[in-house]
């Protein structure tokens, strides 16, 4: 199943609007952003609670906003700094490819295969009736596997790539499912950046 549109860069999906741009940012740029974020941010690794029992969770995050709302998943709830320069300026050349506002970013930092982030929706109350999320993958490449909740065929994978943007819309968030999932192969680290609207 051909799901690329070379030209305008859209997968054609049921129930959802999904963009991905290979070379947002060039290998250079990436780079310096990689390491600039992996150095100055203050990463954390929350206790997730799954199926009553409390886990470490399998990578390390950070959260970021122009205001001071909070972000609440899997139980747990971060509070925002303030934008660095470096991450104003990544939201400001994310918000004209997207053609949207943001307000927060959260940053997952996967140090190797081991660290994974589990079937999900972004689909908290406080990110609104249909989001726009838009990540960007710095680092190591990773798979995003998405499969829809209802349509069993309708299960698919995209290899993030160093300085590739992924911008989901519609009701993707409602009807389909997204993971970056455990690997047993040799990987470096990746950094993910999901800009998003908290209202």
């Amino acid at each position: 199943m051909d799901l690329f549109s070379e030209e305008k860069r859209l997968f054609n999906l049921p129930n959802a609007q999904l963009i991905y741009i290979e070379n947002f940012y060039d290998k250079a740029k990436a780079d310096t952003y990689f390491e600039r974020l992996k150095t100055t941010v203050h990463w954390q690794q929350d206790d997730i609670k799954v199926f009553g029992k409390t886990y470490q969770q399998p990578r390390l995050t950070a959260l970021f906003a122009n205001n001071n709302k909070p972000y609440s998943y899997s139980n747990i709830t971060m509070q925002p700094k303030i934008f660095t320069s470096e991450l104003q300026q990544i939201k400001m050349d994310i918000e004209k490819e997207a053609q949207h506002h943001f307000t927060s970013v959260l940053l997952n930092l996967y140090r190797d295969g081991s660290d994974s982030n589990g079937w999900h929706a972004d689909n908290e109350k406080e990110l609104g009736k249909n989001p726009v999320i838009a990540s960007l993958s710095l680092g190591e490449t990773r798979p995003f596997h998405f499969k829809h909740r209802r349509l069993k065929d309708e299960r698919h994978k995209i290899n993030l790539d160093h300085g590739s943007l992924l911008i989901m819309k519609g009701e993707m968030q409602h009807y389909w499912l997204h993971q970056i999932a455990k690997t047993k192969k040799d990987v470096g680290e990746r950094i993910n950046l999901t800009f998003r609207t908290i209202i």
